[in-house]
């Protein structure tokens, strides 16, 4: 070893100790409601967006939107997986409104169950519901 270099290491290891001890604590409380309400938001967002496929599709369909095109075809090809169920849940003869019920239902149910999902995520984090 070079002479001073230890003295310099432990100068540095001084500063870095002092560094640590001026810096303020985590508080882990906060950061767990931060994130709590993070993941909340993003569950009830995602839910949000998952309704609003499914009413765009049966706004489509009630409005007999063209199927080739492109928007209209990615909202069919989601709402198909996003429905569940809930696709053939109640089967009236009238096509509309066999869709207009069942996906109906499916974006109440991805409402209901987000804003269930959001408020535990929340009373979790201890942010209140």
């Amino acid at each position: 070893m070079l002479p001073g270099m230890g003295e310099h290491t432990e100068a540095a290891q001084k500063e870095e100790t002092e560094a640590r001890a001026k810096r303020a604590p985590v508080n882990w409380r906060r950061t767990r409601e931060q994130a709590c309400g993070f993941l909340a938001s993003l569950v009830r967002w995602t839910g949000l967006a998952f309704a609003a496929i499914l009413v765009l599709h049966v706004i489509f369909v009630i409005g007999s939107a063209n199927t080739a095109n492109g928007i209209v075809s990615f909202v069919s090809s989601w709402a198909g997986g996003l429905s569940l169920g809930f696709r053939d849940l109640f089967t009236p003869s009238d096509e509309k409104l066999r869709v207009l019920v069942n996906f109906g239902i499916a974006a109440i149910f991805w409402l209901i169950v987000s804003g269930l999902l959001a408020r535990i995520l929340r009373r979790i984090g201890g942010a209140g519901a």
